[in-house]
This record gives structure tokens, C-alpha cells and sequence, in this order.
């Protein structure tokens, strides 16, 4: 899977830029809490696939319930993306492991070595198996970019709201 992120880096600049003037903020001053947005994001993510609740009978949450949280990741990653003047048209999926908890622990790992290594290859391995893992869980990039451009309305309607 390839996802086309040259117009999402666009819409979340956009995005970033609104919330950085409204709160007297700057991208740089940011850049450690959008690093740590981003882990809580995925935990939320985990979360509503249950992969790991062993002592849960219940289900993961409906595929709509999942990439909203997936978006958010999606929208932590665009804004870092932007920190490191990324050039790509495209980010390139790398398989994920077939177990989703193994998946999401190595995602927790790649995230940790991008933050201990803000670079553009590091950048590219957390965002591509950030990808990996949406098709273990059978979604195209068409799924990503729909509900990461309902999650950016929603996000510029929040902001115009005091949310």
C-alpha cells in the first residue's frame, strides 16, 4: 500500500498553523508533546481493536470506531512529517507483523527510536509500519485518507468551536 500524503501535509500544515496562532504557539515548541501525542493516540488506537484484552470476550470496536483513532495517529505523524520537511509524494507501507499485539509494541518501538532519532528515515520506518499495521486490519489507504481528511474537518471544526 502507498498512501499520497503531498496534499495531507498541506491540510494538517493548515491545521497546525490555525491551532499554533490561536494559542501563541510555534511548530518547534510543540514538537516533543506532538511526539508524545502521537504515542497516546496509538494506545487509543490498540485500544479499540482489543487485541491484546485475553481476558475479554468482547470484540474490537465497529472498523469506523478504529480509524477514527487510526486518523489521529495519521495526524500526529502528517505534523512531524512537516517538522522534518518531509518531500514525499508517497509513504510506502512495510508488512506488520500478523499478530496485532506484536504489531502495536513494535510500532510503540519505532515511534520511541523516531523520537530518540528525529530524522527522515527514522520518520518513514514509524509512518510505513504505522501503515503495515492498517492492512493487518484490512484497511486500503482510500479508508486512511477518507477518515484522516473527516478527522482534519472535525479538528478545524473543534478549533472554531473552543473545543
Amino acid at each position: 500500500m502507498q498512501l499520497k500524503v503531498n496534499d495531507l501535509y498541506q491540510l494538517q500544515n493548515d491545521l497546525d498553523e490555525e491551532i499554533y496562532q490561536k494559542f501563541s504557539l510555534t511548530r518547534e515548541g510543540t514538537s516533543i508533546r506532538r511526539r508524545l501525542a502521537l504515542l497516546v493516540e496509538l494506545g487509543e488506537c490498540v485500544n479499540e481493536t482489543r487485541c491484546f484484552k485475553f481476558w475479554s470476550v468482547k470484540g474490537p470496536s465497529p472498523a469506523p470506531v478504529i480509524l477514527e483513532e487510526y486518523a489521529d495517529g495519521i495526524h500526529f505523524l502528517l505534523s512531524l512529517g512537516i517538522d522534518l520537511k518531509d518531500p514525499s509524494d508517497h509513504i510506502a507501507s512495510i508488512e506488520a507483523s500478523e499478530d496485532l499485539t506484536n504489531a502495536y509494541l513494535k510500532m510503540y518501538e519505532l515511534c520511541l527510536d523516531f523520537h530518540q532519532h528525529f530524522d527522515l528515515a527514522h520518520y518513514h520506518q514509524c509512518f510505513g509500519y504505522y501503515l503495515g499495521i492498517a492492512q493487518r486490519l484490512g484497511y486500503t489507504a482510500e479508508d486512511i485518507r477518507e477518515h484522516y481528511l473527516l478527522k482534519n474537518q472535525e479538528n478545524h471544526h473543534r478549533q472554531d468551536t473552543n473545543y
